[in-house]
């Protein structure tokens, strides 16, 4: 989205409100067709888990291939796969307690994909401190807004900082937690429909691919906004979140609508 009328030489993060209506504009129109065709409610839910999974991709610390050499703060993996693991560790979690109410099915979703994240910051860290010996360190705040530690002293020169400072952790388990709970509300919303017109084993099967191949188009969309390497939520980077939510409403509008009317129209 932020290539649309992107001008030559514009800073890449910065927000484009012209895109930005278009899209919205765009949105509405296909939320506005989702209930002319009655399928409007639940398409605003599915928009709705797909924000959510769009905004908590932007608290997990993904480092790249610069923190695997111990030379940026984050997770060594790349922005969508650390975002789908999380997610969908939380979808897996929602979806086994589905039978047990929306309510239950959500908590089960939010705290899947929060542990998934908690466990692999922890052993994320243990890696770096313990096995290459560099403890975490920021290379973007002077000290954690949280626990207030002072970061220059323990960076290394010639890097951005290193391993996950308390901020970047806390910030996973956010994220986590947010795409556990998008993930699932968009599958129980895709579930509740399908088994009304179709057998239950069928709509579990079905729902469970959608929604998976939607949560991956979401953390595509938001690595896309993000462009390489983000510590958390006190990453400069973090204030683009507003694009990559414009952007999942859309895609989410889109893909949701085509879900619905895959079977509605059968």
């Amino acid at each position: 989205m932020s290539a649309i009328a992107a001008k030559a030489g514009a800073d890449a993060g910065a927000f484009q409100p012209v895109p930005s209506i278009i899209a919205l504009v765009l949105a509405i129109i296909v939320i506005a067709v989702g209930f002319v065709l009655g399928v409007g409610q639940t398409l605003c839910l599915i928009v709705l888990g797909a924000a959510l999974i769009a905004f908590g991709v932007h608290f997990v610390p993904v480092g790249g291939a610069p923190a695997a050499m111990g030379q940026a703060p984050g997770i060594a993996t790349g922005v969508p796969m650390l975002a789908a693991g999380a997610g969908l560790a939380g979808l897996f979690g929602g979806a086994w307690a589905a039978e047990l109410g929306l309510a239950v099915a959500l908590a089960g979703g939010a705290i899947g994909g929060a542990l998934m994240m908690a466990i692999t910051c922890l052993m994320v860290n243990m890696s770096y401190v313990f096995g290459m010996g560099i403890p975490p360190a920021s290379g973007k705040i002077e000290k954690d807004p949280l626990t207030g530690y002072t970061q220059p002293e323990f960076k290394s020169q010639g890097t951005e900082g290193h391993g996950l400072p308390f901020i970047s952790y806390v910030g996973g388990v956010i994220g986590g937690l947010l795409g556990g709970l998008g993930g699932t509300l968009i599958y129980l919303e895709l579930l509740a429909f399908y088994e009304a017109v179709m057998p239950a084993a069928d709509a579990v099967g079905l729902a469970g691919i959608l929604a998976v191949a939607m949560f991956l188009v979401i953390a595509v969309l938001a690595a896309y906004n993000i462009t390489g390497t983000i510590e958390g939520p006190h990453d400069p980077k973090f204030k683009r979140f507003p694009r990559a939510i414009i952007a999942a409403i859309l895609a989410s509008g889109l893909c949701g609508l085509l879900a619905l009317l895959l079977v509605a129209l059968v």
